[in-house]
């Protein structure tokens, strides 16, 4: 059977998660991005100043394939207990159960640092984040029609909550 670990961030880890989320900027509409982004952008994307706002690396079998975060949703002090996760995984990865592990986990870590209500925002394309989000007890909140343009095509971006 195999096993499911995450542990934070570390500087090294970074080039490798970069090339996660650069696969998913240049072959889908998961990210928002057009062209890949460079390590300067990425790292500030996942170091955070204020410890309550974490990345953590997913492994599995000890060998990193993905990361998620808690990041802050919006900049007002009247949000703080309001935070944003973000999920990816090598691609080769989904479908056995790390995504819905890892929101398990930052939804553990979101507690221990005072959070009232995680939130995600996917794209409307993403079925499979959508599903994995409502499978975890999420629920939709708010559908933006045609507010991103990527390959000749709009689309639509979906928020999903739930209050931990």
């Amino acid at each position: 059977m195999s096993t499911i670990s995450f542990k934070e961030l570390e500087e090294s880890d970074i080039p490798l998660l970069m090339d996660i989320y650069n696969h998913f900027v240049m072959h889908t509409t998961v990210s928002f991005h057009t062209e890949p982004v460079e390590i300067s952008e990425f790292t500030e994307s996942v170091i955070h100043p204020n410890p309550r706002y974490q990345t953590y690396v997913i492994a599995l079998d000890g060998s990193l394939q993905g990361y998620v975060q808690v990041m802050p949703h919006k900049k007002k002090q009247a949000y703080d207990t309001t935070g944003e996760v973000t999920i990816y995984l090598h691609p080769a990865c989904t479908g056995k159960g790390l995504g819905s592990a890892a929101i398990q986990f930052i939804e553990a870590v979101a507690k221990g640092h005072d959070f009232h209500v995680l939130i995600s925002t996917i794209c409307a394309d993403n079925q499979p984040s959508i599903h994995m989000f409502t499978k975890n007890g999420y629920t939709q909140c708010a559908h933006f029609r045609e507010v991103g343009f990527k390959w000749g095509k709009f689309l639509d971006i979906v928020t999903y909550q739930k209050i931990i």
